[in-house]
């Protein structure tokens, strides 16, 4: 492959959001008996605090796509708020009475709400996001994202190995990333392309972002 050009990748699907969250919860039942209050590897936040967070993207995500006029000016009302200062701000929280095994139930179903939702909506349906408003395609790749990168943040903070497939992170970087290397390590790139690593010959990022907008758009 010729450095700077794009691997070859199919859209981001709902498929996608399935594999990553059941690859993710794979890894992270492994660990339910250990302490999750440790720091998830180089946030702010703890373990639970993290997959919180994450169930929490998927489910915004789902119900960004789910109106039958979805707001292209702003987000879904729900209300949301912070279990203390400095939490994620969070609409849905996991009942800490059911455990560990009761938070990643949580997330299985956050992912599967955003599954249904992607595989359903039409692909010229539009909503609002803060990187300006997206796709079914856009929001299935951002799940994913979130998934991948903070699974590897909860694995970091409970000492799990977590490499995800490498052609999930190709579809979500040419999808989100359109301007990530293109000849390094695949998941090495995501990691990169969220500021959590370096790359051979680039420093860490200190401030990054993606772009959601519909590629039919974006040419």
């Amino acid at each position: 492959m010729a450095t700077g050009e794009r691997p070859v990748s199919g859209p981001v699907t709902a498929a996608d959001v399935e594999r990553a969250v059941r690859s993710a919860l794979a890894t992270l039942r492994a660990a339910e008996a250990r302490d999750w209050s440790v720091t998830a590897g180089s946030l702010e936040w703890d373990c639970w605090e993290t997959v919180e967070h994450l169930v929490d993207d998927l489910f915004s995500y789902a119900v960004q796509l789910g109106p039958a006029n979805p707001p292209l000016d702003t987000h879904v009302p729900f209300a949301w708020s912070r279990r203390r200062p400095g939490g994620p701000a969070n609409a849905v929280f996991a009942d800490r009475e059911a455990g560990t095994a009761g938070l990643l139930h949580v997330l299985d179903a956050s992912g599967a709400l955003l599954t249904a939702i992607v595989r359903t909506a039409p692909p010229t349906v539009r909503a609002h996001h803060v990187f300006g408003a997206s796709d079914p395609e856009g929001f299935a790749a951002m799940g994913v994202v979130e998934t991948l990168v903070h699974t590897h943040d909860v694995a970091e903070g409970l000492g799990l190995e977590w490499t995800p497939p490498a052609d999930l992170c190709d579809r979500v970087l040419a999808r989100l990333f359109p301007d990530a290397p293109a000849d390094t390590d695949r998941w090495r790139t995501l990691l990169w392309s969220t500021g959590r690593s370096e790359l051979p010959g680039r420093p860490r990022l200190t401030t990054w972002r993606w772009y959601g907008t519909p590629r039919v758009e974006a040419r």
